[in-house]
C-alpha cells in the first residue's frame, strides 16, 4: 500500500502545485487565457463546477458537496479493491494516479468551490474547446490502469 500512498502523494502534489503556478502566480485567473505553443498547448482558466465536461455544472453548494462526496467515495473503494484483491506494482502506481487527481480536485473544490481548468490542447485542424488539468489526466490514467493492471480472476 505504500506505493499507492506515494504515488497519490505526489501525483496530488504535482496537480495541486501546477494549478498554484497558473492560476495565481501566472495569474490565468485574471488573464483567462496564456497561449504557449498554439494551437498544440495553450492554457485557458475554466472553473468546472460538474464533472468531466461541464456535466452536471451548476454553482450550487449541494452539487459541490455531491461531488466531494463521490470523489471521496471512489477514492475509499479503490483503496479497498486494492487491499482486498492485491495486484501489481502496475496497479498500485495505477490506484495512485487515480486517488491523488480525486483528491486534487477535492481539494478545489473546498478552496474554490470548483476544479480549476486551464489545459487547452488542439492539433490537425481540431479546435478543442475544452480545458483540463493535471488531475483530470490522473484520474484518467488510473482508472484505465486499475482495469487494465487489476489481477485476473480465474472462473472453473
Amino acid at each position: 500500500m505504500k506505493t499507492v500512498f506515494w504515488t497519490a502523494f505526489w501525483v496530488f502534489l504535482l496537480d495541486q502545485a501546477t494549478k498554484y503556478l497558473t492560476v495565481h502566480w501566472m495569474d490565468l485567473r485574471n488573464l483567462g487565457a496564456i497561449d504557449v505553443w498554439p494551437p498544440f498547448l495553450n492554457l485557458r482558466m475554466a472553473w468546472n463546477y460538474g464533472i468531466n465536461f461541464g456535466l452536471m455544472a451548476g454553482d450550487s453548494p449541494y452539487t459541490r458537496w455531491v461531488l466531494i462526496a463521490v470523489a471521496l467515495v471512489i477514492a475509499g473503494a479503490v483503496l479497498w479493491w486494492v487491499h482486498h484483491e492485491p495486484g501489481g506494482k502496475w496497479q498500485k502506481i495505477a490506484a495512485g494516479f487515480l486517488i491523488g487527481g480525486a483528491l486534487g480536485n477535492v481539494i478545489d473544490r473546498l478552496l474554490y468551490g470548483a476544479v480549476a481548468d486551464f489545459l487547452n490542447m488542439s492539433c490537425c485542424g481540431l479546435n478543442n474547446p475544452f480545458a483540463f488539468n493535471v488531475a483530470d489526466i490522473a484520474i484518467f490514467m488510473g482508472a484505465f490502469g486499475m482495469v487494465i493492471f487489476s489481477p485476473s480472476k480465474k472462473h472453473a
